[in-house]
């Protein structure tokens, strides 16, 4: 289904990390609710404004699903969605400053995320994910959840975790390791993980991460699915600027092919 451009209006703004923010905006009921995996591209400032292009920041949770308690306004149930994001220039910047009933433009929900359709319940599923490449997998942890898949979490930070205490309700075992030491496992998430222990390792994170983890994987013949990040301008694969190469040779767009590809698609 095409993406769909709306305005939307920020239910509340928080930053619960250095640089990191949480970002929740009331989703309206005529535009599809998002997947695991997929992202919007964001806009807070005018279309003659600075900086020219909308950001791509993905989906951390929507809300509600099978499950789920409603929150209620005024009698009424919400919908909502939650961005997860990190300060690193002007566009972010100006997330990062909006508040709750301000409004923002929304393009999405875009991409192909991650598809849990065949799955049966007992598959054994690891959620693999390092820094700000883990605000895609809490909505993954939320629909694995949903079918009675209690994924296992490994999380790498740098120094301080952030967004965990949620996890508690969704996900099996939980592991974190930061490079720093100072939670969890010092060292690098990858030393965690044994994928001969699951059918399915689903990844997003840095690229070297990602592609020791696709590595990890294939020797163990356990699949692997990864979500790649890409600079993007138009979030709906007009531009191609975002194409990465696949195994076969041919390029395919992030934003429109993916973000979430087979790993043996798209590393060697």
């Amino acid at each position: 289904m095409p993406a769909r451009c709306f305005d939307a209006q920020v239910f509340s703004r928080t930053q619960v990390a250095p640089a990191i923010h949480r970002l929740t905006v009331r989703w309206p009921e005529t535009v599809p609710m998002p997947h695991a995996g997929q992202f919007c591209m964001l806009r807070a400032w005018g279309r003659d404004e600075a900086p020219l292009l909308s950001r791509p920041i993905s989906v951390h949770e929507a809300y509600p699903i099978s499950g789920d308690e409603p929150i209620c306004e005024n009698g009424q149930p919400l919908q909502l969605v939650t961005f997860l994001f990190e300060v690193k220039g002007r566009g972010t910047d100006c997330l990062a400053k909006l508040e709750a009933g301000d409004t923002l433009q929304i393009t999405g929900p875009a991409g192909n995320g991650f598809d849990f359709s065949g799955l049966a319940e007992g598959t054994r599923v690891a959620l693999v994910g390092g820094g700000i490449g883990t605000a895609p997998l809490y909505q993954a942890a939320r629909e694995l959840a949903a079918m009675d898949i209690r994924a296992d979490v490994y999380y790498g930070f740098r120094d301080e975790p952030y967004e965990m205490e949620p996890y508690r309700h969704t996900a099996g075992v939980v592991r974190v390791a930061t490079d720093s030491g100072r939670v969890g496992f010092h060292g690098f998430v990858t030393q965690m993980l044994k994928p001969e222990q699951y059918d399915l390792v689903v990844c997003c994170g840095p690229e070297v991460m990602m592609r020791r983890v696709a590595a990890m994987c294939a020797q163990q013949n356990t699949r692997c699915l990864v979500s790649l990040e890409k600079k993007m301008a138009c979030g709906i694969g007009a531009c191609l600027g975002c194409t990465c190469k696949t195994a076969s040779g041919e390029g395919k767009s992030v934003c429109k092919h993916g973000p979430v590809f087979d790993a043996k698609e798209v590393f060697e």
